[in-house]
């Protein structure tokens, strides 16, 4: 039993019920989970996997920027002190630069993954770790689509991790696919409200 990877997903949780709350503690789970997992994805031979946690770790201070500092570019000057970064949908020509570097990422991580790597997984480490880059800036900037985003990634890197035989993981990323529906109601539901 990898008792790390047990940790790992505990964690997993704790950011996941952080992240359908609109929390900005997200990013602190943020910080830890991916700091156990490179060890679990590395020893997995999940060389996209790895090196996307390292990814995160930066964008959390980013995360916490936007979520703190972010402002309403209408609040006024009196607001812009406490005046928390709003949820709102990803702008319509935003979503073309998105689907392009999506696939670049995906071109390249696959690219450096077949040429450098022994990964038995090329491809669909690069579609999960490519989407999870564009999904987890879309979160630092609050967009709610980034939980359409992520059930794609949680339900595709469920069936890898089973394939892999990280079974906890690979439970922890199917709840995510169904938390990731309810998420995105939930930010839907948020937003109205603000």
């Amino acid at each position: 039993m990898n008792y790390l990877e047990i940790i790992g997903t505990l964690v997993g949780l704790i950011y996941l019920w952080l992240e359908y709350k609109a929390s900005i503690w997200l990013w602190v789970a943020n910080v830890i989970m991916p700091a156990i997992y490179v060890f679990i994805y590395y020893q997995a031979g999940l060389y996209a996997d790895f090196g996307i946690n390292i990814y995160y770790l930066i964008i959390s201070f980013y995360g916490i920027f936007w979520w703190w500092k972010g402002r309403k570019a209408n609040a006024p000057q009196q607001e812009k002190t406490t005046q928390e970064l709003p949820i709102s949908h990803t702008p319509q020509p935003m979503w073309g630069r998105l689907a392009i570097v999506s696939i670049t990422l995906l071109l390249f991580i696959a690219f450096i993954l077949i040429q450098y790597t022994d990964s038995t997984v090329p491809w669909l480490d690069s579609l999960t770790t490519a989407l999870s880059i564009v999904a987890m800036w879309m979160l630092a900037r609050k967009y709610v689509e980034q939980w359409l985003v992520w059930i794609v990634v949680d339900a595709v890197s469920a069936g890898l991790y089973i394939y892999k035989e990280l079974y906890f993981t690979a439970g922890l990323y199917a709840l995510y696919t169904v938390i990731a529906y309810f998420g995105y109601k939930e930010w839907i539901r948020l937003m109205k409200e603000a």
